[in-house]
């Protein structure tokens, strides 16, 4: 059902959503733990860089598929129940690497990890249409990256400390916990909300444009979405599990001293979603149309990503932790303004689907970057081949996404409270 009008207070409102925002970090940890404790991991279990791709293709490819049902669940159950579900069981999942003593019990775990993790990118989409109204909702995506970003901003400095004192499982079971408190204070905030109980009917799900997912596939929009998402989320993704890597290879920086520049590259993909967020929002309210400033401001965005390659000929990682961290605010401009779009032209009973649908693909582009990925290494080929893809990849999805949304108008039923 669409969204009502919310009968919140600004301040009530901003803080449920901090706490799901921060519950985001908890749920994300896994990712900068595996890249920067990829030595110690490789040295207990003998893993080539392929075997480690592998690994990253595995939880990205659970959380692939758990996304074609995410979207439903959170659209069914609602964003107070979606968040109990959700929370609980991605903080067990991180938790079980505890007790991961083979490379198999460390797939079961990966696998648990990356299908319970899928329920926060719907959650949070779905949170934002309940809670924001439209004109707002730019600057809300752009807070809750920003506060991501700066979660992983200390990661960098946490997880080494943490995998000292308890190594890289206690590292992962500290995510967990971090999951559970973040849930309780969700309980005490949303506690008598009747608004974020708020869930579609009984059955499958069903608007005016048709059922289930039937509907979201046969609409030109979706496609639009999904695919520029699909595209710009193999070098997200990239840079997740392998600027460490990188960073080691060609500079020779221990796991301490990846600190800062994973630091700096991370503070660009939150201060870049701040800003891309800030500027929407702006331009939207001085009466610019959503499709130019949607669009708008993904072109400034894949700019930023298209120099990437340019890192390959410095001989300097200080100069390269800075251009990187521009390219991630440059990923982060453009994922937010397809975020927005979602929100924009999707109805309201149908966004959790579409988010979700989009994240599939996004991640299943995460699945054949990592693959590809350990074997290019593996190969001797180095990063730049990588490099240059990466560079290319937002322009070719933005131009994806023009070609099939050359004109996006908002659809009925995305309206929320203010």
């Amino acid at each position: 059902m669409a969204a009502t009008p919310s009968p919140l207070s600004d301040r009530l409102r901003w803080s449920l959503f901090t706490v799901l925002c921060v519950a985001g970090v908890f749920n994300a940890m896994d990712r900068p733990i595996i890249a920067i404790l990829k030595p110690d991991m490789m040295a207990d279990f003998g893993w080539t860089d392929s075997d480690f791709g592998d690994l990253a293709a595995v939880t990205q490819f659970s959380a692939a598929f758990a996304f074609l049902f995410t979207g439903w669940l959170v659209d069914r159950l609602g964003v107070n129940r979606s968040m109990q579900v959700g929370a609980t069981a991605w903080s067990l999942a991180a938790m079980a690497h505890g007790w991961a003593m083979t490379t198999a019990h460390v797939v079961a775990a990966r696998i648990g990890l990356g299908a319970t993790e899928a329920v926060q990118t719907p959650l949070t989409i779905k949170t934002v249409a309940t809670l924001f109204a439209p004109d707002k909702r730019s600057f809300a995506f752009g807070f809750a990256t920003l506060l991501a970003g700066a979660g992983t901003i200390a990661m960098p400095f946490v997880i080494p400390a943490l995998a000292l004192a308890v190594g890289w499982r206690g590292a992962l079971v500290a995510g967990g916990i971090g999951g559970f408190i973040a849930l309780a204070a969700w309980l005490w905030f949303a506690r008598g909300i009747a608004q974020l109980r708020e869930r579609s009917a009984n059955g499958p799900v069903t608007t005016s444009d048709g059922a289930g997912y039937g509907a979201i596939l046969v609409n030109r929009k979706t496609w639009a979405i999904v695919g520029a998402k699909a595209l710009s989320d193999m070098t997200w993704w990239f840079i997740n599990f392998w600027l460490a890597d990188y960073y080691r290879r060609e500079f020779g920086l221990t796991t301490l001293e990846l600190a800062w520049p994973l630091a700096i590259a991370f503070a660009g993909s939150g201060l870049g979603a701040l800003l891309a967020g800030w500027a929407s929002t702006r331009l939207l309210e001085k009466g610019y149309t959503p499709n130019r400033v949607r669009k708008g401001v993904m072109l400034v965005s894949a700019l930023m990503v298209a120099p990437l390659p340019l890192v390959l000929a410095l001989d300097s990682f200080w100069p390269v932790a800075m251009m990187v961290g521009v390219v991630m605010a440059g990923h982060q401009g453009f994922s937010l303004s397809i975020f927005s779009t979602i929100t924009d032209v999707v109805p309201g009973a149908k966004v959790g689907q579409v988010t979700a649908f989009g994240a599939f693909m996004g991640n299943m582009g995460g699945v054949a970057i990592s693959l590809v990925t350990g074997r290019v290494l593996d190969a001797g080929l180095g990063f730049v081949p990588l490099f240059v893809f990466a560079a290319a990849s937002y322009l070719i999805a933005l131009a994806w996404f023009q070609w099939l949304l050359p004109d996006m108008r908002r659809a009925e039923g995305t309206a929320a409270g203010a």
